[in-house]
């Protein structure tokens, strides 16, 4: 007998999800828990697993089109059935919210200070997927967005993967031909509500009564009138929503890191592996988090919830934008761990493979702007945190030894946090801390 299969709630607040690439045809069998399409939610790319075994009768929609949850993803049944689908939910034991776990393996990441940004090795492509090409679900739709065969295409990327590089030197190169549609005329069909969506998720509140003819708006030749991403539009939604609720200070100062590289490279060397520094600054700022909890704090009204489990979250810088992975309960991880759960989180938030448990609760954050060369900065503080740690590119600067000048690689810090729950002397006082940890790092690979 035909069933159907719904799209589950696989993240918190999860209300729809775009469909990013069908791996099981209709018409191809397919066994229980096997993954049968990949789905972008607000942050990640998710494999859903069939609940079912049999054959696919029909797809609840095609690639990129976005469904809500509880409406049909897939009807499955036996081989030559009809499609007639049952409404009495689903088979005894099946668990259709089921979503794979993902296996990663430990690879370096960008997020060094003195070196050049490291190279990504891609996981394995799921058995499903085509086994010649390797790319993305993001890379994958900008290709068939943009009429690029990915057949054609050699790709630049580790293990030859065709990267977002290449599918834009392909658009650009002409190496297939694109619609023939002409910016203008793009323009002119795009549909109103296409135009409420982007100026929406950009932060912008615009009625129906506020919409301007498309005509009205001058289109030079040249220009393109490019659809926030679904991510794009979720981090255009989340800053819009912390920069306006939060009232902003950031503090600033620069560390003497000639300790901090010099224990890094000694722990590296020791245990063969590369210690992010992401790694060393969660290491140090967790005993400050400890001495000042309303820095690991929560504002919800009128209550201040201080959070007994330090879940740290590190920004990673992925092609549709950046996204906060998760450390869970950080303070009871070594520095080794840290260093492997620094490196698995990056790769799986580019690869837009981590689950939604892994995206969302952070206590605190740390965001390593170092990595594509930054100094200071004013990080806004994430909702329903109270603060967020930068930390830049270490360089080599003069510096002052008992009257003596030096040179030494100085890291800058900047420190924002939510001065309705933090004043400027405790502000102060925690980024002191941080300061001598990080200058010695001993006083925190103690504890």
């Amino acid at each position: 007998m035909a069933r159907e299969f719904k799209l589950p709630d696989i993240g918190e607040g999860l209300t729809e999800a775009e469909i990013v690439r069908w791996l099981v045809a209709v018409g191809e069998e397919v066994t229980a828990d096997q993954p049968i399409v990949e789905v972008e939610t607000d942050k990640a790319v998710v494999e859903i697993p069939s609940p079912y075994a049999g054959v696919v009768l029909s797809h609840g929609g095609a690639e990129g089109d976005v469904i809500e949850v509880g409406a049909v993803l897939v009807t499955i049944g036996e081989p030559g059935e009809e499609k007639a689908p049952a409404s009495d939910g689903e088979a005894p034991g099946a668990n259709p919210a089921a979503i794979p776990a993902v296996a990663l393996d430990p690879k370096p990441i960008v997020g060094t200070l003195s070196e050049d940004a490291e190279l990504l090795s891609p996981p394995a492509e799921a058995t499903t997927a085509p086994a010649a090409i390797q790319a993305l679900p993001v890379v994958r739709k900008l290709a068939r967005e943009n009429g690029i065969d990915l057949e054609t295409i050699t790709g630049t990327g580790p293990g030859g993967r065709i990267t977002r590089a290449d599918v834009e030197a392909a658009i650009a190169g002409g190496d297939e031909t694109p619609p023939a549609t002409t910016t203008q005329e793009h323009a002119a069909h795009v549909e109103p509500h296409a135009v409420r969506e982007i100026a929406v998720g950009a932060g912008h509140g615009i009625s129906d009564e506020d919409m301007v003819p498309e005509e009205a708006h001058a289109v030079t030749r040249g220009d393109q009138r490019r659809p926030l991403s679904r991510l794009r539009r979720t981090i255009a939604a989340n800053m819009a929503k912390s920069w306006s609720e939060i009232p902003h200070v950031t503090t600033f100062e620069n560390v003497d890191a000639t300790r901090l590289l010099e224990v890094r490279r000694a722990l590296g060397d020791r245990h063969g592996v590369k210690i992010p520094i992401e790694a060393m600054v969660i290491k140090a700022v967790l005993p400050a988090l400890e001495e000042f909890p309303e820095f690991n704090a929560s504002l919800e009204g009128d209550e201040l919830i201080l959070h007994g489990a330090r879940d740290i979250g590190i920004a990673v810088d992925t092609p549709e934008g950046l996204i906060v992975a998760v450390i869970k309960n950080a303070e009871q991880r070594g520095m080794l761990e840290l260093a492997f759960e620094v490196r698995r989180l990056g790769e799986g938030g580019r690869e837009r493979s981590l689950t939604p448990a892994e995206l969302t609760g952070q206590t605190f954050t740390v965001s390593n702007i170092g990595a594509v060369g930054g100094g200071h900065g004013t990080p806004i503080v994430p909702h329903g945190t109270v603060a967020i740690l930068s930390v830049g590119m270490a360089r080599e600067q003069p510096i002052v030894y008992d009257d003596d000048l030096a040179i030494a690689p100085v890291m800058p810090l900047s420190l924002s946090y939510d001065h309705r729950v933090i004043d400027g002397a405790v502000g102060r006082r925690f980024t002191a801390l941080i300061l001598e940890n990080l200058e010695e790092p001993a006083l925190f690979l103690a504890g």
